[in-house]
C-alpha cells in the first residue's frame, strides 16, 4: 500500500532548492512509513539503498541535508527489508553529513545526525553505544522541538530494550512537556506508545495492575494520534502491543482480535518483518492458552521470515518463543537446539540482555539439561542480566540458581562424589579410549543434525554433507541409540516402487 503524498511543484526551483525540498518531503513521507513514496521523491538525486546520492554540484549545506536524508532512509528501510550491511551504509552516509555540518559550525544539526547514527547502533543490538551517543546528542539539543523529541524517543527505546524500564519511565515523564508542545501527530503517537510499552513491562515485572491500566490508556492515545497521522504501520504496531498486553491479562479473545487487526494492517503495506513480529506475539498468546501446536507453527513461520531479514534481536525473541512451544510439545532436543541458537544470535550482535533471557528461559523450560550445560547457562545468564532493573528477572534468576545447585548436588550424589571431594580431580587428564571417543563425538554431531532437521533423515544427511544411505547405515550399524531420534521410516508399496522405476526409465 502506497500512501499518497502531495504533488511536488519544483519547476521554478534551483538544483539546491529542489534537493532541499525533496529531502524534507521524503522524511515527512517516511514518518508515514511509506518507503516507496519516500524513495520516489528522492530518486532524481538518490537511487536508493546502496547507491551514493548525487551531491557533487550542491552547496555543502544542501549536500549535508541530502546525505542525512539518504542515511536515515537507508537505516530505516534496511531495517524493514533486512538489507545486508544497511546500518553500516547508513552510518557512513550520516557521518559524511556530520562532516559538512561541523565545517559550518552547526552543532545542533551535528547532534541530530549523531542521534540518527545511534539508532543504527540500536537496530544492530549495540545498546551501550547507542545510549552513549544519544545522551551526548541530547546535551546539545536542550531547546526542545521535534528534533529533541525524536532523540528522547530513541533513547527511551534503547533503555527499555536493555531492560532498564525505570530509567525509560523517568526519561519520558521528566520530558513530558517537550512532547506536549510538539504538533506532529506521529511524534505524539510514538510518545504514548513508548510510554505504554514501559508501563506494560513494569506491570509485568512488579505485578502492579495500575501499570496495566495506564498502559491501556496510553495505547488508546497512541492509536488516536497515528490515525490522525494516517500511519498504518504504526497503528499496527500499537495493536500488536495492545494484543500482547491483553493476553498477558488473560483476555485472549480480545487479544487475538487486536492481533488480527494488526496483521491485516501490516499485510496491507507488505511489511514481512512486521508480520513476523505479530506472529511472535500470536505464538506467545497460543502458549498461554496451552495451544502448543498452533504456537509452534506460528513461531516457526516468524523465525523463517526473520532469519532472512537480518533482524537478529527480533530473531532471538522468536526463537525463544519457538523453543518454549517445542518444550511444551515434549520435543526437548529441538527445543534445546533452538534456545542455544537464540543465545548465539543475540550474543553475536551484543544484545546480551536478550542472550541472557534466552539462557534463563532454557534453564526454566528444560528439565533434562546436562549439569555442565545447566551451570554454563546460569553463569552466562547471571552475568548478562546483572544490570537489569526488572524485579521479575531477578526472581527468575534466583529460582534458576536453586535449580542449578539442586541438579549439581544430585549429579554429585549419583556419581558417588561428595561435597568435600578434591576439586583438582575435575581438571586432571584421564586416560580414554580413542575409538569410543570418536563414536561418542560422531553420535553427538548426528544427534544435533537430526534435532535441527526435526528428525528428517534426508535433511539431516544434507546438513552433514553425506548421502541418505550413508547416514542410514551409520544409524543402523554403530549409532543404534539414535534410531528413535529420526522420523518413522515410510515403507513404500509395490505400486509406489513400480511407479518410481517407470519414471526413472522414462527419464
Amino acid at each position: 500500500m502506497k500512501i499518497t503524498s502531495r504533488k511536488l511543484n519544483i519547476s521554478h526551483l534551483t538544483a539546491n532548492e529542489e534537493a532541499l525540498v525533496r529531502s524534507e518531503m521524503a522524511l515527512e513521507i517516511k514518518d508515514k512509513s511509506d518507503y516507496a513514496g519516500a524513495l520516489a521523491v528522492m530518486r532524481p538525486i538518490w537511487k536508493g539503498v546502496g547507491e551514493y546520492p548525487q551531491v557533487q554540484e550542491l552547496y555543502p549545506s544542501t549536500a549535508a541535508e541530502v546525505l542525512l536524508c539518504a542515511g536515515i532512509l537507508t537505516g530505516w528501510a534496511g531495517s524493514k527489508e533486512g538489507t545486508e550491511n544497511a546500518q553500516e551504509i547508513a552510518k557512513n552516509l550520516i557521518s559524511e553529513s556530520i562532516t559538512f555540518y561541523e565545517s559550518m559550525g552547526d552543532s545542533r544539526k551535528v547532534a541530530a545526525a549523531r542521534a540518527e547514527i545511534a539508532y543504527c547502533y540500536w537496530r544492530e543490538g549495540a545498546y551501550n553505544e547507542a545510549r552513549i551517543m544519544l545522551t551526548e546528542a541530547l546535551q546539545k539539543l536542550s531547546a526542545g522541538g521535534p528534533t529533541t523529541a525524536r532523540a528522547l524517543l530513541k533513547l527511551a527505546t534503547v533503555e527499555w530494550s536493555s531492560g532498564r524500564y525505570n530509567a525509560a519511565l523517568e526519561l519520558l515523564t521528566t520530558h513530558a512537556s517537550v512532547f506536549e508542545k510538539v504538533t506532529n501527530h506521529t511524534i505524539k503517537g510514538n510518545y504514548h506508545n513508548e510510554l505504554a510499552i514501559v508501563l506494560r513491562n513494569l506491570g509485568t515485572a512488579d505485578k502492579k495492575e495500575r501499570y496495566f491500566k495506564r498502559a491501556l490508556t496510553e495505547y488508546g492515545l497512541a492509536d488516536r494520534h497515528f490515525k490522525l497521522a494516517r500511519n498504518v504501520v504504526f497503528r499496527a504496531d500499537v495493536k500488536n502491543n495492545l494484543g500482547f498486553l491483553l493476553f498477558k491479562t488473560g483476555r485472549f479473545k480480545e487479544a487475538h482480535g487486536q492481533l488480527e487487526q494488526a496483521r491485516r494492517l501490516t499485510s496491507s503495506v507488505r511489511d514481512r518483518v512486521g508480520i513476523a513480529q505479530i506472529d511472535d506475539t500470536r505464538a506467545q498468546a497460543f502458549i498461554a492458552e496451552k495451544k502448543f501446536k498452533e504456537a509452534e507453527a506460528v513461531a516457526r513461520n516468524a523465525v523463517r521470515i526473520l532469519e532472512k531479514s537480518g533482524h537478529q534481536c527480533l530473531l532471538a525473541d522468536a526463537l525463544v518463543t519457538q523453543g518454549i512451544a517445542l518444550v511444551r510439545l515434549k520435543r526437548t532436543e529441538p527445543a534445546q537446539f533452538t534456545f542455544q541458537k537464540a543465545i548465539e544470535v543475540a550474543h553475536q550482535v551484543g544484545a546480551l540482555n536478550k542472550a541472557g533471557i534466552a539462557a534463563l528461559t532454557m534453564i526454566e523450560e528444560l528439565d533434562e539439561l546436562a549439569p555442565d550445560a545447566l551451570y554454563a547457562a546460569y553463569d552466562r545468564a547471571s552475568e548478562w542480566l546483572a544490570k537489569s532493573q526488572s524485579q521479575d528477572l531477578l526472581l527468575r534468576l534466583n529460582a534458576a540458581a536453586r535449580k542449578v545447585f539442586a541438579s549439581l548436588r544430585e549429579h554429585r550424589n549419583d556419581s558417588g562424589a561428595t561435597m568435600v571431594a578434591d576439586p583438582i580431580e575435575a581438571i586432571l587428564n584421564k586416560p580414554c579410549d580413542l575409538q569410543s571417543e570418536i563414536l561418542k563425538f560422531e553420535g553427538s554431531v548426528i544427534k544435533r543434525a537430526l534435532a535441527k532437521a526435526n528428525g528428517s533423515l534426508t535433511r539431516a544427511a544434507a546438513l552433514l554433507s553425506m548421502s541418505y544411505q550413508a547416514l542410514a547405515y551409520i544409524l543402523e550399524s554403530r549409532q543404534k541409540d539414535l534410531l528413535n531420534e529420526r522420523t518413522p521410516i515410510r515403507r513404500r508399496s509395490r505400486r509406489d516402487t513400480a511407479t518410481a522405476s517407470a519414471e526413472a526409465e522414462q527419464s
